[in-house]
């Protein structure tokens, strides 16, 4: 990169072997700063543009994640999975990335990872299937049933959609004669909480910090059975805010920092309430077997194509 994030200055050797003048290249300004303001308004006021961060860096400073250690996930169409680590780049050994989180005072890292099929899975469900009617539907569904009885689903779109039953008998027959419509949404849902718990275990790998909750937000983090999996998957508290909008509420915070709305990230810290608590409530044995039958759904698609 012809920026260096780590030294916060542009790279003088790399511009010279790609021959860029220093000059046309703009100034590098914190995530939080006056940049400049609009044209005078209606009523003669100049506005000023004062945040710019980008989706998951603004998410991470909206849930008022300002230390080492602490993380947010968003659940999405994706879900993007975010671990604030200081002051600290580090470099991943599990292929996430290594970026910025937005910059309001003391130079902040984070790793960031991506689950590409999150709420997909749901409008598969509702599209494809046609099991649900409304994306909204689909906890009910999935609670039809007390569990997902050994179904995994591994939502890989980009080719076929593997359904997985995890307990099987001889002549590749299933272990239960019927699989029902929600034992299927049930598994989707799960699908979205076990990539999400992948992300979390290898940032926790590489930055050799233990994460004491997630802070969550999102469309599908309303779902409480999700959010409630989730927890159980990983065996910390998942934490729902009040403001689900976390984004647009992370430029706004870092745009009110700047101009003297707020004036310190602690004060900003305040601002953040909580709206729900799920504490982890399966077995770590259970967790940790759940798990285990998720990595064998993986590999059990995994080469499915051949040639």
């Amino acid at each position: 990169m012809l920026y260096d994030i780590h030294r916060g200055e542009w790279d003088e050797e790399l511009l010279r072997i790609f021959r860029v003048p220093r000059a046309m290249l703009p100034e590098v300004l914190p995530s939080s700063h006056v940049y400049g303001t609009t044209a005078k308004n209606m009523l003669g006021a100049e506005v000023p543009i004062a945040g710019i961060a980008g989706d998951q860096q603004a998410a991470l400073f909206g849930q008022a994640c300002h230390e080492a250690g602490m993380a947010k996930n968003t659940y999405g169409t994706g879900c993007f999975l975010l671990l604030n680590t200081g002051g600290q780049a580090i470099p991943s050994r599990n292929g996430l990335i290594t970026t910025c989180a937005a910059q309001a005072g003391a130079k902040q890292f984070a790793l960031e990872g991506s689950v590409f099929t999150g709420g997909a899975v749901v409008q598969w469900l509702r599209d494809g299937l046609r099991l649900i009617k409304k994306s909204v539907d689909v906890e009910k569904l999935a609670l039809s049933v007390p569990d997902s009885d050994g179904v995994y689903l591994v939502p890989a779109f980009t080719a076929w959609v593997r359904l997985t039953g995890i307990r099987m008998r001889a002549h590749h027959r299933w272990s239960h004669a019927r699989i029902q419509r929600g034992h299927i949404a049930r598994a989707a849902l799960e699908s979205i909480a076990f990539q999400s718990a992948d992300l979390l275990h290898a940032m926790e790998q590489d930055s050799g910090q233990t994460s004491k909750e997630l802070r969550v937000d999102g469309g599908a983090a309303a779902d409480d059975l999700l959010m409630q999996f989730q927890a159980d998957l990983l065996g910390i508290p998942v934490v729902r805010p009040r403001v689900l909008e976390t984004t647009a509420l992370g430029a706004a915070y870092l745009a009110g920092l700047a101009t003297g709305v707020w004036k310190s990230r602690g004060e900003i810290a305040k601002q953040w309430k909580i709206a729900k608590r799920f504490e982890p409530k399966m077995k770590r044995e259970k967790a940790g077997q759940r798990i285990e039958e998720w990595k064998r759904a993986l590999e059990r698609a995994k080469g499915w194509e051949k040639g």
